[in-house]
Formats: C-alpha cells, sequence, structure tokens
C-alpha cells in the first residue's frame, strides 16, 4: 500500500523562503496543483505557537489536495496537527519509540545519509521509507556528505519500502536518481524558489511518469 502511495515528488518547507504563513500556503498550493505527493514541515525555530499554527494550516491543505503531510522531527507537534507522519534524522530519536507513539497507520521516514547499513535497521525498526543523500550540492546543507549514485542501485533490491533521494535535486538532475532507483524526489530551493512554483512541480512530476512509462 505505502508503496504505491508514497511516490513521486516531495516538498519541504523552507522558512527564509517562505517568511510568513502566508506565503508558505500559497507556495505549497502551487507545488500540489502541479503534482507533489507529499509535503514535509521543516522549521527548527523555538517558536511553538507558530509552528502549531503552521502546521495545522498546512495539514488542513494538505487534505484539500490528498497530499501527504509529514512534519520533521517532532513526534509531539505531529501528534497535534494529525499530521501523516514524521521525518527523522539520525538523531532526532528512536524510530521504535516514534512508531509506538503514532501508531502502525503513521508514515515515519529516516535519514539514512549514504549508508545502505543504516537503512536496512530502519526497515527493520518499522520505517515506511528511507531518504539518502546528498546526491548532489545542496544549499540547505551545504556540509552534507555525499552519496553516489551507485548507491540506490545497489539498495533498490535490497529494500521494500520506498526510497528517497535527496540533496541538491533540480528538473536537470532528478531523472537520474529515479532512474537508479529512488520512488521520491525530497526538494526544497529547486521547487519553491522557482519563479513558477506550479509548473516546476509539473516538470519534477513529468519526470516520475516518464520512468514508469519507459517500465
Amino acid at each position: 500500500m505505502l508503496k504505491t502511495r508514497l511516490t513521486g515528488l516531495y516538498g519541504i518547507t523552507d522558512a527564509s523562503l517562505m517568511p510568513d504563513l502566508s506565503a508558505m500556503l500559497t507556495a505549497c498550493e502551487a507545488a500540489m496543483q502541479g503534482g507533489m505527493r507529499t509535503l514535509q514541515y521543516r522549521d527548527k525555530s523555538r517558536d511553538t505557537s507558530r509552528r502549531l499554527e503552521q502546521a495545522l494550516a498546512l495539514r488542513q491543505l494538505c487534505s484539500r489536495y490528498a497530499c501527504t503531510f509529514l512534519i520533521n522531527d517532532d513526534v509531539e507537534l505531529a501528534l497535534r496537527c494529525d499530521a501523516d507522519g514524521v521525518h527523522l534524522g539520525q538523531g532526532d530519536g528512536s524510530l521504535k519509540d516514534a512508531r509506538q507513539r503514532m501508531g502502525q497507520d503513521a508514515i515515519i521516514g529516516q535519514t539514512c545519509h549514504d549508508s545502505l547499513e543504516l537503512a536496512l535497521r530502519a526497515e527493520a525498526e518499522g520505517a515506511s521509507y528511507v531518504a539518502f543523500g546528498a546526491f548532489f550540492p545542496s544549499s540547505t546543507k551545504p556540509g552534507a556528505r555525499p552519496a553516489p549514485l551507485s548507491l540506490l542501485t545497489h539498495a533498490r533490491p535490497q529494500l521494500s519500502v520506498p526510497v528517497v533521494a535527496i540533496g541538491g535535486i533540480s528538473v536537470d538532475n532528478a531523472a537520474q536518481v529515479i532512474a537508479a532507483g529512488a520512488d521520491m524526489t525530497a526538494v526544497v530551493h529547486a521547487l519553491f524558489a522557482a519563479p513558477d512554483i506550479c509548473r516546476q512541480a509539473e516538470q519534477f512530476s513529468q519526470l516520475f511518469r516518464i520512468q514508469t512509462l519507459k517500465h
């Protein structure tokens, strides 16, 4: 079930590109209109009330567009806004604990950097998907360890959960990670800094359709 649901363009919010709630909703709705299938709300600030307000508004928007809604690193916030799940980094708490708190139906993803070993462990602990990267230089995380495209090809047959590729992914290079085995491409700047976000989302989504036709 997850395999068919967790596919396509995966957008991640960015506070610098979306300075207020209105800008965030406008940008995210444009991406959904263009075909974005999953949205992760990522805000590292400590402004709890603002984060809850934004998460609740995005939850409502995602429901209208049947877009999967995830929260970055914060199980408590995910529960409070009734998100579909969370995305956890390697240092963001136990995947098993998150699963216990959120239930079996929650979508829980985990960052696995450039390590198949971490991905296999995450799957064994109940991850709904795993994320590898960075595949290309990233403005969001410029210090991220590089991951080779061969990792996707090698990992794909060994994993039964969907695979997300992240890190510097653009319309120009996304086809490479999709062809190598990525089920989803996680994108920040190449989507939300685009002059026409809806059109940009359409172009990313089209790359997945092209790959499907090849198979």
